[in-house]
């Protein structure tokens, strides 16, 4: 069982990489495609994993894969142990380099949207530091935070936490997309609708907007994975402007024209009293007017 928790100091790192992953996702096939395996090893590291704890770490429906109660309390001690192992290889591997580290993170969709961009003048202006990049859920990179293993986080809606602070970073459009020509919204929420998390205050303004839509069929907490259902099996959904302007330009997708967009900020959080000057300084690299 959970309690027995020995078994977590002995488990494969691997296998703890996976279950993270497949969290993250929520879709066995694309955890594969990340970790360069095929999905019948993904599944035999889950059934490894869900046997030696005794539980069911994942609710599996088709598409929508989930953490059980189980799955969501051995979360966190699967990421307190990946963290501190992987800040413990990053430190040792950059002192021989005489390198300085910085661990940025961010929820995965921001890393699509703009922050990529961010890494290349990062590399560009500070030859001698050593920057590694991280995705995972805003939840996640609180507690990483709060565990010192990483040094900033960029998330949606910033935490109430006292020794966290934060600034606002960036904001974008998100607007509602369709595999179909000249969808209205009626016709999206009747057919094959996905409702991305994309925050607190996303909840607010797409209730506001829309009182009366449907009972929501499929919800996805990941940008980039309700992109790739919408263009393997269609549907609509909220997405940035900047990650779908490709498929708008060439077709793939269409923008739903009655569907009114919605801003959406995000937030550069630290721990207080560290690393304030370097946020400015990233802030400024995203943005040249901060």
């Amino acid at each position: 069982m959970l309690e027995s928790v020995t078994i977590v100091t002995d488990m494969d790192v691997t296998i703890l990489k996976t279950f993270t992953e497949v969290h993250r996702t929520c879709h066995f096939g694309k955890a594969a495609e990340n970790l360069f395996v095929t999905q019948s090893t993904v599944s035999a590291r889950i059934k490894q994993l869900e046997t030696e704890l005794g539980v069911e770490l994942f609710k599996r429906n088709r598409n929508n894969i989930q953490l059980t109660t189980a799955g969501q309390k051995f979360l966190k001690h699967a990421e307190s142990i990946l963290n501190i192992w992987n800040r413990a290889c990053l430190d040792i591997n950059i002192q021989e380099e005489g390198k300085t580290p910085f661990v940025i993170g961010a929820v995965p969709s921001l890393w699509d949207v703009y922050l990529g961009n961010l890494i290349i003048r990062l590399r560009s202006q500070y030859p001698d530091m050593a920057t590694v990049a991280e995705a995972s859920s805003s939840e996640s990179l609180i507690r990483a935070l709060l565990g010192q293993s990483i040094d900033v986080a960029f998330m949606y809606d910033y935490p109430q936490i006292p020794d966290l602070e934060s600034k606002d970073a960036m904001s974008f459009e998100l607007i509602m997309v369709s595999s179909e020509k000249k969808q209205t919204v009626r016709d999206a929420f009747t057919k094959n609708y996905i409702y991305v998390d994309w925050g607190s205050s996303f909840l607010r303004e797409h209730a506001r907007h829309f009182p009366d839509s449907p009972a929501l069929d499929l919800r996805i907490n990941l940008g980039h994975t309700a992109h790739y259902l919408l263009k393997k099996e269609g549907g609509s959904a909220y997405l940035p402007e900047p990650m779908v302007r490709e498929d708008l330009s060439r077709k793939s997708l269409y923008q739903v024209e009655d569907a009114p967009s919605i801003n959406r900020k995000s937030f550069a959080v630290y721990r207080q009293n560290e690393n304030q000057d370097f946020v400015v300084e990233l802030l400024s690299l995203i943005n040249p007017q901060v």
